[in-house]
């Protein structure tokens, strides 16, 4: 069989989406299946020393798979609107280079770039190939609630999000409760296949041996509008000049780390802001860390049933987190047994740290994380139940015809 996959990001860039499907092309690899991913080239913002040079020319995976390269216009990628429009140009130039590859027995295509489900939709058509699309966030209601779907683009764009679920052969969510509410506006099928991470390639972190009153927090990952990362500063600053040694530390990049290093500035720049990091550079931030954070503001309703991608990773290298979340994201938190959850309150993150650093005890959790991740997250798992899903949809689909075989 052979499954062709549409995406925004894909190797070389180390990104969750790319992490994600990497692999899973790896587990429809191992089951025999040939793959087709139609990605636009690398971001160098999003690859380790920021070369794509090389990789560029590579026309074959590190499974076998073949990747398919559209446009993009690196000019595009500085804002939220930059990067929709990114991924029109994306969407729109994957029509003709998705039909220039073999016919597959079925069509991916992985969302939250939006403009993608467009060429999902017209490309099952053409092809008369199912189609499976894949929900990483709770699109379009997210939408909504931040405000992309503020102009007639963005609500025509939702138009056609809805729409393509309900076209699609399959939809996959990584979360139950998005899956519950796109079965209650009468989308189906809905299946769920999670978040996660590759355990076996994911070494423990030992916890840092700590005296009482000291603490190193760290957030690693997105600066965007959906983690609300302004508390977490305001909190830097409440604690700054307390008896207890607290250190806090952002690490990463995105759309609102001007604003916030701007707000870290005006506040006597009590956190520390770092570049993003990656390889052993990565895991040397892991060892400095006590507790990490996972942060979603709580305004939007539809992170209710979001949990952030970087929660597995934490839980997997054994870190304590701290949990300014709410909902399925908490509820993953607390069955894990290795995090303190709080809510987004900068007096009560404050507060919150003081006590952790308080009892050295309070941070070290053993392998609880990487129980959890074993039981529920483990990402190559995951990869062989999303093959299963495909071979089923295959199988409906063609009502017994005989699937592609290159032989």
């Amino acid at each position: 069989m052979r499954v062709q996959l549409i995406t925004h990001s894909y190797l070389p860039e180390r990104t969750p989406p790319e992490r994600r499907w990497t692999a899973f092309v790896e587990a429809f690899r191992q089951e025999g299946w040939d793959v087709d991913v139609v990605a636009p080239p690398a971001d160098p913002a999003q690859v380790p020393g920021g070369t794509t040079a090389v990789d560029a020319r590579r026309r074959r995976g590190p499974h076998g798979e073949r990747i398919l390269r559209t446009l993009r216009l690196p000019a595009l990628a500085g804002s939220r609107d930059g990067r929709f429009l990114g991924h029109i140009v994306h969407a729109l130039a994957a029509v003709p280079v998705a039909l220039r590859a073999d016919r597959p027995d079925v069509l991916v295509i992985t969302v939250p770039a939006l403009p993608t489900v467009v060429a999902g939709w017209t490309l099952s058509r053409l092809r008369r190939v199912p189609l499976i699309v894949e929900m990483r966030d709770a699109w379009p209601d997210l939408a909504r609630e931040s405000g992309v779907s503020a102009g007639a683009l963005s609500r025509i764009m939702e138009s056609l999000v809805t729409g393509t679920q309900r076209a699609a052969d399959l939809v996959v969510t990584v979360t139950e409760g998005f899956a519950e509410r796109l079965v209650e506006r009468g989308i189906s099928p809905v299946e769920v296949v999670g978040n996660g991470v590759p355990l076996r390639q994911l070494r423990s972190v030992p916890a840092r041996a700590r005296a009482a009153g000291e603490l190193n927090v760290l957030y690693l990952g997105n600066h965007g509008e959906s983690q609300g990362l302004e508390t977490v500063i305001r909190a830097a600053a409440l604690v700054r000049d307390g008896a207890e040694r607290i250190t806090v530390r952002l690490v990463g990049s995105g759309t609102r780390r001007e604003a916030l290093a701007a707000l870290n500035d005006s506040l006597g720049g009590p956190a520390q802001m770092l570049e993003p990091v990656h390889g052993a550079r990565l895991r040397e931030q892991y060892e400095w860390a006590d507790t990490c954070l996972v942060a979603l503001r709580p305004d939007w309703p539809s992170f209710e049933w979001t949990i952030p991608s970087k929660t597995y990773e934490l839980l997997a290298v054994g870190r304590h987190i701290t949990g300014m979340v709410t909902g399925e994201a908490a509820r993953v938190l607390e069955s894990s047994g290795a995090a303190t959850l709080v809510p987004a309150d900068a007096e009560v993150l404050a507060a919150c740290w003081r006590r952790l650093a308080a009892d050295p005890a309070s941070t070290a959790v053993d392998d609880r994380g990487r129980d959890w991740v074993r039981r529920n997250a483990d990402l190559p798992e995951l990869g062989r139940r999303f093959v299963g899903l495909a071979r089923q949809a295959v199988m409906r689909g063609t009502a017994g015809a005989r699937p592609y075989n290159r032989l």
